[in-house]
């Protein structure tokens, strides 16, 4: 089967395009048949930095990347009793871990996939995945986000971002984002309340009495996010959770939670997304399609960091 493996962390060049053997479902496992692809900046980063390599694969060499799919499921393992051959399906595969998914056929296991919704494209399944579950995870199970809770959402029109907006706005919450001036109209799209232009404003001086903060950022950002917060509010942090001296006397004074998160996958969590996805109250904004064979052009423009939504690789 045609696959991309990388031998060793760098530039593009290491996405070698490969043929390897077809992998066979093991117990609670299935096998599907990829029809899409979703590539996130983790995979840039992963591929690029030595150190990133080795937290992602360990000491396995060659390796298979990539973690988001959907396709088409055509062989069963043994106890894989959730899904039928043919169903069309979407997940995160084993993160962190190896996911294999950069591969025509992938062996998942039933607990980390959800059904596809009939009216989503394999393209828009894929592409919420793991930046789908993120936002998840951040906004519902460490946020506990619930009608009328402020809601501030960094980075708002990116691939996280974005579906966390979506998110919150289900659950009835008030949601502010910031993003560059050029993609306010697109927030404000996609359900923001109060769309804030970083490059115009300081958000710590438009907005107070935040609930929830998702901060992909890290350093300034989230210190000033600090300041911004109701006292018990919560800051889900997508990098390091570490703060100033002042910063942290008001995390202390206000008793605000700095959660630090790691997406996991997780098949409950995927159903949930693909029941929003079905429901239309959760829609993927594919900002580019590539084919498999150009699975460089799609890491490079991720690298640019001026995506909006998801990059998606498909024609395996």
């Amino acid at each position: 089967m045609k696959a991309i493996v990388i031998e060793q962390p760098g530039g593009v060049e290491q996405l070698i395009h490969t043929e390897v053997p077809k992998p066979t479902p093991g117990k609670g496992e299935v096998l599907v048949k990829v029809k899409a692809i979703s590539v996130n900046p983790i995979d840039t980063i992963v591929r690029a930095d030595e150190n990133e390599f080795a937290w992602a694969f360990g000491e396995k060499r060659p390796v298979i990347p990539g973690w988001d799919i959907s396709g088409d499921v055509v062989e069963k393992g043994p106890e894989a009793e959730s899904f039928n051959v043919g169903d069309a399906v979407l997940g995160l595969v084993n993160f962190p871990g190896i996911g294999n998914a950069y591969a025509e056929y992938v062996a998942v296991p039933v607990s980390q996939l959800a059904l596809k919704p009939d009216h989503v494209s394999y393209e828009e399944a894929a592409a919420a995945t793991l930046a789908a579950t993120t936002a998840w995870q951040a906004i519902v199970t460490n946020g506990k986000v619930k009608k009328g809770d402020k809601v501030l959402i960094h980075a708002a029109s990116g691939g996280v971002g974005h579906y966390a907006v979506q998110i919150a706005k289900s659950f009835g919450a008030y949601v502010i984002g910031t993003t560059s001036g050029a993609n306010i109209d697109f927030i404000t799209s996609i359900g923001v309340d109060e769309p804030i232009d970083y490059t115009q404003k300081d958000f710590s001086q438009e907005v107070s009495s935040v609930d929830i903060v998702l901060d992909p950022f890290g350093g300034t950002v989230l210190e000033k996010s600090v300041g911004i917060m109701k006292p018990g509010g919560r800051i889900i942090s997508l990098l390091s959770p570490e703060v100033n001296e002042a910063a942290t006397k008001i995390v202390e004074e206000k008793n605000i939670e700095i959660i630090p998160m790691v997406v996991e996958s997780n098949g409950d969590d995927m159903k949930s997304i693909a029941g929003l996805l079905d429901k239309g109250a959760l829609k993927s904004h594919v900002d580019f399609v590539y084919p498999f064979s150009e699975m460089d052009k799609a890491h490079l423009q991720i690298e640019k960091r001026r995506t909006v939504g998801k990059i998606v690789v498909n024609n395996l």
